[in-house]
């Protein structure tokens, strides 16, 4: 086990969140596929078969969310896992233009033999830290993957607050050019003299 304390490391990556959290994904990883055993799921099989066997029927949009991988990663996952038989696709209920996704018998199977091999892996990452480390550290890791799961809605969010401004931004600019056109003095226009009648 690691003694706690301070970390004997220095310089920027010593202080990096990224740096660090790549470092601990890296062990975690590691610890998860000795403990998963080569003829176990990857970490994230488990992901999308924990995911829809929580919730059957979930098309590829809801994996996405459920799991938090990448659209072109999931779907090359899932035809991956479907093509040796983990997982089924079927048309959806609720949307015909989507397919939903279950656990087939092999993949319910896989999953419960991989159960208590990913709950070991997951006590030997915890029994890195105090015991009374454990548990916040579990809270500050649900409140960045919370906050990873925000992100996208926040970027859609930023994304329609900044057309509307910029929409705002070209109305009020035409309407100060109309106001400047308007203020100015009209140009005079050149009349033609009447021609008077011939008598």
């Amino acid at each position: 086990m690691v003694k706690s304390g301070k970390s004997k490391r220095t310089g920027a990556l010593a202080e990096s969140p990224s740096h660090l959290m790549h470092r601990v994904l890296q062990l975690a990883l590691d610890i998860y596929s000795e403990e998963a055993g080569a003829d176990g799921p990857t970490q994230r099989q488990f992901a999308v078969m924990e995911a829809v066997s929580a919730k059957e029927g979930l098309t590829q949009t809801d994996l996405v969310r459920a799991t938090g991988i990448d659209r072109s990663t999931l779907a090359d996952l899932v035809t991956r896992m479907t093509a040796k038989g983990l997982l089924d696709r079927e048309r959806s209920a609720i949307d015909a233009r989507a397919k939903a996704v279950r656990l087939s018998e092999t993949g319910a199977a896989m999953l419960a033999a991989a159960r208590p091999r990913v709950e070991a892996a997951d006590k030997r990452i915890l029994g890195l830290l105090p015991k009374g480390k454990r548990e916040g550290f579990i809270e500050l890791l649900a409140d960045l993957a919370n906050a990873a799961d925000a992100a996208p809605d926040q970027v859609k969010a930023e994304a329609k607050a900044l057309k509307k401004a910029a929409k705002e931004a070209r109305r009020a600019e035409k309407l100060a050019k109309k106001v400047l056109e308007g203020g100015r003095k009209p140009k005079a226009r050149k009349v033609r003299p009447v021609a008077e009648p011939v008598s």
